[in-house]
């Protein structure tokens, strides 16, 4: 935009002196275009990923040096599944701002904006991105008689027959999975924590077997370390078609303890919560594991599927439904990333959206409780179905992403407000939990209803709207929290997502998304004015060894 502010006034330097010279002035011209994709980079705040080192050893810090660049192997992977060869498309693009967002989003598809085309001439985004032929149905999926064709850890292609077959991940993508394998391993030999040591070289191992079970478990038993890597295939956003793949990622962490000592005792208390669930018993008869944690960390690293597009501030791992049962997950709360979205984004929008006189619960301590207790609610409710379709995974295919964010969500507020009851939690009050997460759904949803997250934010939105839990006023412009019609429909939103998932109903998950899964006109409006406002809608990253003096 500089730039072209200075030609436009060149060019109307020029015109005056011709004009002075009693030449015949220029005809007007039409104004200068503005280049959409430099206006869409404004949406994106940049954000340097730091943290205090200074506690470290001389060989930590260079573990974690070697986990960045184990990572970076991660983003190359990454660009595979999402797109290609995604460095010959960037070839072909001369203009800077359309060569940054293919970057953010590693693709052409705008990952904030239900996935439409910014680069001309690219049409619509694959459902399975790259993960199955792109000319592939799902009947003949269905059809092809492979064991490991569901597998999270598998391609699938076509021979020369035409015909289908898979490939295992540690096949299809060898280089960049030796690279990475080998760098955990040279950060295995300076470890001086036996733990960190061991989980490090299970999963160096994992990435080029696509067996990840032991090392996940090593994961968690890893209790005293003060950095972290996590690193594979893990999330299974990336393949709207079944929602069976998983997409390769990588974070570094640097542990805050303080901070998690705050949060460990929350964990003892997820079997009580799970017995308390307003539903059916036979929906919760499955007990959490009591070995789950709950993490601070600041991140200095993303790479890869949680770098595209909008940046998780939180993870619950792993996803393995019987290690969750067995053995619980780890929920880190990544602290530094997430202080840049509150102060840069939910604050901004809460003084536009939020009655005035509750923007005083729009605290940073509730946005950390409510993304704290999404996380640690992914492991309450149902994992297996009651009436033998198998993993509630499996039963929902495509469905399951959506409605079981939308699960973390609800339960997350459920807990919350339970343990506020239970005087568990001393901090703020309970309105501060249900304002913010109401200031956090206009963030969330941002994001597009494309997402994951984005049909789940709609959902809790409309179903919110319908049973009167905010109410808008008209003459302002902002939104109200009701507490009680908030905590009823809290509590039958809960019910009827744990029960879809129950009977494994893909037909009613389906209809649900698609009456309540949507934007509406009047919430369009709402986000319309904060883009008019210029309130960013995500962060982006500069990060790496440079950034941390390494």
């Amino acid at each position: 935009m500089k730039n072209i502010k200075l030609i436009s006034a060149f060019c109307l330097l020029l015109t005056t002196l011709s004009c002075s010279n009693n030449q015949k002035p220029a005809e007007e011209t039409a104004p200068a275009q503005t280049n959409p994709n430099a206006e869409r980079l404004k949406i994106y705040a940049p954000v340097k990923l730091t943290s205090d080192l200074s506690h470290l050893s001389e060989n930590e810090k260079k573990m974690v040096a070697l986990f960045i660049e184990a990572a970076k192997e991660m983003d190359q992977i990454f660009k595979l599944q999402s797109y290609g060869n995604l460095d010959s498309l960037l070839a072909t693009i001369n203009d800077s701002a359309t060569r940054e967002l293919v970057k953010i989003n590693y693709c052409p598809w705008d990952r904030l904006n239900g996935d439409s085309s910014f680069v001309t001439g690219i049409g619509e985004k694959p459902l399975g991105a790259t993960f199955y032929p792109t000319n592939m149905t799902k009947e003949e999926f269905e059809a092809l008689k492979a064991a490991d064709k569901k597998s999270l850890y598998t391609v699938l292609r076509r021979n020369e027959k035409g015909e289908l077959y898979t490939i295992p991940y540690h096949v299809a993508y060898k280089t960049h999975v030796d690279k990475a394998a080998n760098l955990l391993n040279q950060a295995a030999e300076l470890s001086e924590n036996p733990q960190l040591k061991h989980y490090l070289k299970l999963r160096a191992e994992a990435l080029l077997t696509d067996n990840y079970t032991n090392s996940d478990i090593a994961w968690l038993d890893m209790k005293n370390n003060n950095i972290d890597i996590v690193i594979g295939p893990i999330e299974n956003y990336e393949d709207k078609l079944f929602g069976y793949k998983a997409a390769n990622e990588a974070y570094v962490f640097i542990k805050d303890k303080e901070w998690s000592k705050k949060l460990e005792r929350y964990v003892s208390f997820l079997p009580e919560l799970q017995a308390s669930l307003p539903v059916d018993e036979k929906y919760k008869k499955e007990s959490p594991g009591t070995d789950s944690e709950l993490n601070a960390y600041d991140v200095v690293y993303y790479a890869g599927d949680c770098n595209a597009g909008s940046k998780t501030i939180a993870v619950n791992l792993p996803n393995d439904e019987e290690i969750q049962v067995k053995k619980g997950t780890r929920r880190s709360q990544l602290k530094n990333a997430m202080r840049a979205k509150f102060d840069k984004i939910l604050v901004p929008i809460a003084n536009t959206l939020i009655a005035e006189d509750q923007r005083k619960h729009i605290t940073f301590d509730a946005f950390f409780s409510n993304t704290m207790f999404h996380e640690v609610a992914h492991g309450l409710g149902i994992k297996q179905t009651i009436n033998g379709k198998g993993t509630v995974r499996e039963a929902l295919k495509d469905k399951f992403s959506a409605l079981e964010e939308g699960k973390a969500d609800i339960l997350g507020l459920y807990m919350e407000t339970k343990l506020y009851e239970k005087g568990e939690i001393k901090e703020g009050e309970v309105m501060d939990t249900y304002v913010t997460f109401l200031a956090g759904i206009f963030r969330s949803v941002r994001f597009g209803a494309s997402s994951a997250h984005g049909k789940a934010n709609m959902l809790r939105f409309n179903y919110f709207a319908e049973r009167g839990a905010f109410s808008r006023d008209a003459a302002t412009g902002t939104y109200r929290v009701d507490f009680d019609k908030m905590k009823d429909a809290m509590n039958s939103l809960s019910t009827l997502i744990i029960t879809l998932q129950g009977n494994g109903d893909y037909d009613g998950v389906t209809k649900l998304m698609e009456e309540k899964g949507n934007i509406g006109t009047e919430l369009q409006k709402e986000l319309d004015k904060l883009k008019q406002l210029g309130i960013p809608v995500d962060i982006v990253f500069e990060q790496g060894n440079e950034v941390l003096g390494l």
